[in-house]
């Protein structure tokens, strides 16, 4: 019977996730040659064929799609046990605050990860527009708060909400629409937007104002849930970060007459002189994954 390493595992999923071998290697700290080669040794144990070469990229095969299914679940398995052997001393509770839509996207996966990692430590999550979630780090309502903002001016620099700069990185910004109906060519473009403070209804107004095109808002709501409603709905259209755009949502661009869009910085918020260890390592734990992501 033949094992199947999972360090041979871990690059296949690595690879996939990341797009090509170069990037696979340059998050696992290895040279693009090594990963070639684990790759090889993996296609070898196996005897197949895992990867077809698809213009400039590559595409999985048939079979390459049947082991990163299987892969994805050992390495889970895996790196259970170990989070359950090697329990991490770090405890406490952790109060965070975070954009609707973040919460709704990528965020489930990560914290999943992270409360494998480190079992000791309960989140507390709360989901508000950023302007109110910053709001309330300085009254020290949440340890750490996501926050968007238009532009780097706008980043605290004082009290409770100290930034650590090195947990920024971009989002592009998109507009987005009903597929089924499509109301992006009526004039005034009907909006769906959260109320007053929210960081897309800026961008929007901003940039349909500086056009010239006549614009109404046609929905409001503080939800994300309600947004994604009045979207589905045919009421309107609106903006989001390009990274937590929901699935059945039409993205829509220049060749559905939507303008370009200036995009928008996200910075983690805390305290960070005086931050439990337990924030700081959910700090760290998601600065690492929102950095694979953003990059």
């Amino acid at each position: 019977m033949k094992n199947l390493p999972t360090d041979l595992l871990r690059t296949f999923v690595t690879v996939v996730d990341e797009g090509g071998f170069s990037s696979a290697g340059g998050l696992l700290g290895r040279s693009q040659p090594a990963i070639s080669l684990q790759i090889k040794r993996l296609q070898d144990l196996l005897g197949v064929t895992l990867f077809l070469k698809s213009g400039r990229g590559f595409a999985l095969t048939d079979e390459g799609q049947m082991v990163l299914s299987y892969a994805r679940s050992m390495l889970n398995l895996n790196d259970e046990v170990v989070a359950r052997l090697t329990r991490s001393p770090v405890s406490g509770v952790v109060r965070l605050g975070v954009p609707n839509e973040f919460a709704d996207s990528f965020l489930p996966e990560i914290l999943g990860k992270f409360a494998q990692r480190y079992p000791e430590v309960a989140i507390e999550v709360g989901c508000e527009l950023s302007t109110h979630l910053l709001a309330k780090l300085q009254k020290g309502e949440y340890d750490l708060v996501f926050g968007l903002h238009t532009n780097l001016q706008a980043l605290p620099r004082s009290g409770r909400t100290r930034t650590a700069s090195a947990q920024g990185w971009s989002e592009n910004l998109v507009w987005v629409g009903s597929p089924q109906q499509p109301v992006q060519n009526r004039s005034p473009l009907p909006l769906i937007v959260a109320p007053k403070g929210c960081v897309y209804r800026q961008r929007i107004l901003e940039t349909l104002e500086k056009l010239g095109r006549p614009w109404r808002i046609a929905y409001t709501s503080p939800s994300f849930g309600g947004i994604k409603a009045g979207v589905l709905a045919g009421m309107g259209v609106t903006v989001l970060a390009q990274s937590t755009v929901p699935e059945g949502f039409a993205v829509l661009g220049s060749s559905e007459g939507m303008p370009q869009l200036q995009g928008i910085r996200v910075h983690l918020h805390y305290d960070r002189e005086n931050a439990a260890e337990a924030v700081q390592a959910l700090v760290d734990y998601m600065a690492e994954r929102l950095a694979r992501t953003a990059g």
